[in-house]
C-alpha cells in the first residue's frame, strides 16, 4: 500500500507557507501536535531538509503508519505516544507547533473502530485504544440527563433530549453495542422533516466521539501550553473541524493578541504588549477546488498566530 494514497493532508499548502517563516535556521524544530499518518509532517520534512520534527499522537496504529513513513527521515524524527495536552513536556522552545484537530482518515477508515455512522461496527471510539471508556460504555452507564447534556453541549443537537430518552428506553431492552443499532434507534427517533435536513446521526456520533475522547477539555489545556512552550518568533497553525473547536482556537488567539494595559494608560509598558501576532484573518477556509478533490478539507477552519515575546 502507497501511504501517500491513503491520507491527503488538509491545507498542506497554506500550512508550509504560514509556518515557513519559523523553519527557515539550521535546528528548526517542529511539533506535530496531531500527526496522524504523517502527511504534513513528511512534506515539511522534505521541504525544509535540517529541520526536526516530533509528532505527537494517541493513536497506536496511526503511530505505527507514520512511523513507517517517516523512516527515510531517520534521526530528524522523533515520534510519542501521548495526548496533546502533554505538549508542554515536549515542545519547550519549538519553532512550530501544526494541530490538525478532529477524527483522522485513519480512523473513519477503519470500520472496527465505530467512529463512523455510515459503517457498523463496535462502537468503540476511542483514538487511543490501550485505554478509556468506550462509547458503548457511555451509552450504558449515563443517566438520561448527562446523555442529554452531551448530545447538546458537544452535538449542538436540538433533539438531544428525544433522543437520550429512546436510548434509555432501548438500552433496557438489549444493549447498544454496534454503530449500526444506534443508527437505527436515531433513525427511528427522528421525525421524518427533519432527517430531509441531515443524517439524524451525525451530531449524536460527534457528541460521543468528542465525550469518549475528551476532546474539548484536553484541547482546552493543550493550546496555551504549545502557545506557552513557543520559542519567540515561533508560529503557530491550528486547523479544526467543528465550530466548538474553532472558538476555543478563536478565543486563546484573541487573548494572547491583545493588549493588557490598563484602560487610560498614556503609555503602554512592555509587559502589557501583546504576546502574539495573528497571522489570519479570521478563519480561513480550503479552496472549492480542495474541496471538491479532498472532502474532508470541506469544514476545515484554519487560524494561526506568530510569537512576539515572552510572559512578563
Amino acid at each position: 500500500m502507497n501511504l501517500r494514497d491513503i491520507h491527503t493532508p488538509v491545507l498542506l499548502d497554506r500550512c508550509i507557507e504560514l509556518l515557513a517563516p519559523a523553519l527557515a535556521h539550521d535546528g528548526a524544530v517542529l511539533v506535530d501536535a496531531t500527526l496522524g499518518m504523517g502527511g504534513h509532517s513528511e512534506a515539511f520534512l522534505e521541504r525544509f531538509p535540517t529541520i526536526r520534527l516530533i509528532g505527537l499522537d494517541r493513536d497506536t496504529d496511526a503511530l505505527r503508519i507514520a512511523g513507517e513513513r517517516l523512516a527515510p527521515f531517520g534521526d530528524r524524527v522523533t515520534l510519542v505516544h501521548t495526548v496533546y495536552d502533554e505538549i508542554g513536556l515536549h515542545a519547550q522552545g519549538a519553532s512550530a507547533i501544526l494541530f490538525d484537530l478532529g477524527v483522522s482518515s485513519l480512523q473513519l477508515d477503519e470500520a472496527d473502530r465505530g467512529f463512523a455512522y455510515a459503517k457498523d461496527a463496535p462502537l468503540d471510539m476511542r483514538m487511543d485504544q490501550t485505554k478509556g471508556t468506550t462509547a458503548a460504555q457511555i451509552l450504558a452507564e449515563y443517566s438520561e440527563g448527562q446523555l442529554r447534556r452531551i448530545f447538546e453541549r458537544y452535538g449542538e443537537e436540538k433533539l438531544a433530549g428525544r433522543y437520550a430518552r429512546f436510548i434509555v428506553e432501548a438500552r433496557a431492552k438489549s444493549p447498544l453495542v454496534r454503530s449500526g443499532d444506534l443508527v437505527d434507534l436515531l433513525v427511528a427517533a427522528t421525525p421524518a422533516a427533519v432527517q430531509r435536513a441531515g443524517h439524524p446521526a451525525k451530531r449524536v456520533f460527534q457528541a460521543l466521539r468528542i465525550e469518549v475522547n475528551s476532546e474539548l477539555n484536553v484541547l482546552a489545556d493543550a493550546i496555551p501550553s504549545a502557545m506557552d512552550a513557543l520559542a519567540v518568533g515561533g508560529r503557530i497553525a491550528v486547523m479544526s473541524y467543528q465550530s466548538l473547536e474553532d472558538r476555543l482556537i478563536k478565543q486563546a488567539f484573541a487573548a494572547a493578541s491583545a493588549s493588557t494595559a490598563p484602560a487610560g494608560l498614556p503609555v503602554e509598558l512592555p509587559e502589557h504588549a501583546p504576546r502574539f501576532r495573528v497571522l489570519t484573518k479570521g478563519a480561513e477556509l480550503a479552496s472549492d477546488a480542495e474541496k471538491a478533490r479532498n472532502p474532508r478539507a470541506i469544514p476545515v477552519r484554519l487560524r494561526a498566530a506568530e510569537k512576539l515575546r515572552e510572559t512578563s
